[in-house]
């Protein structure tokens, strides 16, 4: 029967979840990713607080660009990135091509205006009432502003969240920049959770594509869940 394979790919799974193989592949996925979510909010940060206390022509222009950049499908960016990165490429002299900083620098690249977008949305959802509160009680713009920005912590730690999920579940930029290779004890490995689940289904081996598939969904819910905590201990 059709749900006996399904069932036995369970089965099976389980018991690869904790193979040495796995782990390291799991591992490598979160320090892509976490690296590339750093890097994304070390430029993001600014840019949003810029962009979301600051009244500037064309605001509405900026911020629907950044909307827009959203929806751009990670291949496309992985194109982008792999013509950039290739050796004839601007860029190629880097070396970063198949390799874990050139993921993570294409990762934080497409996190950038998730991240960008819900932390404009957080302060501007209060820097009118919070702004002129603190004005009100004698704070000066720049201490009114850094009141804005405390408030909204929770949607910040919201948004880094929200883009380190994003880049570890990303498949097009992790299989196009990083290659998924992976040679045993080798130093230049770059087969990360998604990339490998898509190499074994194709494969036809789901026991272990079905075991890299709990890891993912454990860290993505996992992650999730800490998000939870920690706005409602904010709040």
């Amino acid at each position: 029967m059709a749900w006996d394979y399904i069932i036995q790919g369970f089965k099976e799974a389980l018991g690869l979840i904790t193979q040495d193989y796995v782990i390291e592949i799991a591992l490598r996925s979160i320090k892509v990713s976490g690296l590339a979510t750093l890097i994304a909010v070390a430029w993001s940060l600014p840019l949003s607080i810029f962009i979301g206390l600051t009244n500037f022509r064309g605001k509405w222009a900026v911020k629907g660009l950044i909307n827009g950049l959203m929806g751009v499908p990670t291949v496309i960016w992985g194109l982008i990135l792999y013509l950039f990165l290739v050796p004839k490429g601007p860029f190629g002299a880097l070396g970063l091509l198949y390799t874990e900083m050139g993921i993570s620098i294409g990762q934080a690249l497409l996190i950038t205006p998730i991240i960008i977008s819900i932390v404009v949305n957080s302060l501007e959802a209060i820097e009118v009432e919070i702004r002129e509160l603190a004005l009100t009680l004698g704070a000066d713009e720049i201490r009114a502003s850094f009141q804005v920005v405390t408030e909204s912590f929770g949607g910040i730690i919201l948004a880094i969240i929200a883009g380190f999920n994003r880049a570890i579940a990303e498949l097009g930029i992790a299989l196009m920049i990083g290659g998924n290779i992976y040679v045993k004890g080798g130093y230049y490995n770059t087969r990360v959770l998604t990339t490998a689940i898509q190499m074994y289904t194709v494969r036809a081996e789901v026991s272990i594509a079905i075991a890299l598939g709990i890891i993912l969904m454990s860290i993505v819910l996992g992650i999730n869940l800490l998000s939870n905590l920690i706005r409602k201990w904010l709040s």
